[in-house]
């Protein structure tokens, strides 16, 4: 990971708590297709900092680390959810392409 910015290990943690939780597909979904994980039978997420977002991927049956960068450096918590939801559509189309 790189310099965190604004995301300290508690917002991180709740971050995290929420995709997993809420968003599990989601996960899998953008691991697959943006993460280079076509196989990838499960994905949770483990960090994100100001750059980019960290999983942890069941591929294969090995566990994989898993980074994919965001569009943008984000600087506030806000812009998470917007592009988490750009990752989600983008990663979509690409399966169904």
């Amino acid at each position: 990971m790189t310099d965190a910015g604004p995301f300290t290990e508690d917002v991180v943690r709740q971050i995290a708590r929420h995709m997993n939780d809420d968003h599990a597909a989601d996960c899998l979904t953008i691991c697959r297709a943006l993460g280079g994980r076509p196989g990838a039978t499960s994905a949770r997420m483990t960090g994100l900092d100001a750059d980019g977002i960290d999983f942890a991927v069941m591929d294969g049956g090995v566990e994989h680390d898993v980074r994919i960068p965001f569009g943008r450096r984000l600087t506030e918590r806000a812009q998470v959810r917007l592009e988490v939801v750009r990752m989600t559509e983008e990663a979509r189309a690409a399966l169904s392409a």
